[in-house]
């Protein structure tokens, strides 16, 4: 049958079914059945007060500020909040504490040289000391 033979509706509808059939033949290009959702941090704001995931909200409790200086200086202000009756613990002389309490260490730990190499305290601190170490030096070789 020829093209010329055709009227011209009977023509069109021939090249759109023709073209209906050579679309169904092709490869489907992927379809993205889903849409993607960024979930974002939610924005802050006022802590709901009540029940929420994690149960009921917990409220800081405020403890009064002890601005009487022979107080400051005989006891040990807010040691006990959490008693009905909270009583601050009284300092005792110097004399009534044990004798290891005053040799205590209370700054920066010893350098790695004054410590035992028999310890695990030593490997552990020349082991941190060589991390520190390496990660600095990784640092620099990326840049």
């Amino acid at each position: 049958m020829a093209c010329s033979a055709m009227a011209g509706p009977k023509v069109f509808s021939f090249l759109v079914q023709r073209s209906s059939v050579a679309l169904a033949c092709r490869p489907a290009l992927p379809v993205c059945s889903y849409i993607s959702q960024r979930n974002y941090a939610k924005p802050l704001g006022a802590p709901k007060k009540g029940k929420g995931k994690l149960g009921p909200a917990l409220e800081k409790v405020k403890l009064p500020v002890e601005t009487d200086p022979q107080k400051l200086v005989g006891y040990v202000c807010g040691s006990n909040p959490i008693k009905e009756n909270p009583e601050d613990i009284r300092l005792k002389d110097d004399s009534e504490y044990p004798e290891w309490l005053w040799s205590l260490r209370t700054g920066k730990p010893p350098p790695l040289e004054e410590m035992d190499p028999e310890t695990k305290q030593y490997w552990r601190h020349l082991r941190t000391q060589v991390m520190r170490k390496n990660n600095i030096l990784k640092k620099a070789r990326r840049r």
